[in-house]
């Protein structure tokens, strides 16, 4: 079964600025381009899931109209929770990612475990709007990775997971990485 996880597109202001900004024009663009890279991709019955941040929702609003279908908003995919205020979680997104799960707390690993449990119990194939450490942490996970950032997603990029069996006893795979970054994480 087939996931694609989509970074959003740019957004129109930093985490510093705004908790939930939407698309800049670039950002709009980006989606188009992610919708029109996806369309020939997709199976016939596919499900589109997004963040419930607009960022993330903005970007999925081309595919969505594209194929004529609702999208899913679901929070398990919402960018990474801080225990810092706003003005402060800049700081410690660089921190964050530059360090290892281990070093992490039980609160995050409920985080990264929910989206991986809601990807193997997903019934077919998704596309899915969500964040750059969202798709880090998912790709990790899949790849066995320590680190908490090991690739950077650029805004609008397509990351390809693939399923192989059902439940718990699935695993997920990655078939191939999205472009990496060529615009700041703001």
């Amino acid at each position: 079964m087939d996931i694609f996880l989509v970074r959003h597109g740019e957004a129109s202001a930093t985490w510093g600025q705004s908790a939930d900004p939407g698309l800049s024009e670039l950002g709009r663009q980006q989606a188009a381009t992610a919708a029109q890279a996806l369309l020939p991709l997709l199976p016939d019955s596919v499900t589109l899931i997004s963040s419930p941040l607009a960022r993330a929702q903005e970007t999925a609003a081309p595919l969505a109209s594209a194929l004529g279908c609702d999208v899913v908003i679901e929070p398990v995919f919402r960018e990474i929770p801080s225990p810092v205020p706003l003005a402060e979680r800049q700081d410690w997104l660089r921190q964050f990612m530059q360090q290892r799960w281990q070093e992490q707390g039980e609160d995050l690993h409920h985080w990264r475990q929910a989206a991986v449990d809601y990807l193997h119990a997903m019934p077919g194939a998704a596309v899915i709007f969500t964040h750059f450490l969202v798709i880090n942490t998912v790709a990790g996970y899949a790849l066995g990775r320590a680190e908490t950032c090991h690739f950077y997603p650029d805004n609008g990029s397509v990351t390809h997971l693939r399923r192989n069996g059902v439940g718990t006893q699935s695993v997920l795979e990655v078939s191939r990485l999205g472009a990496e970054l060529g615009s700041f994480v703001n």
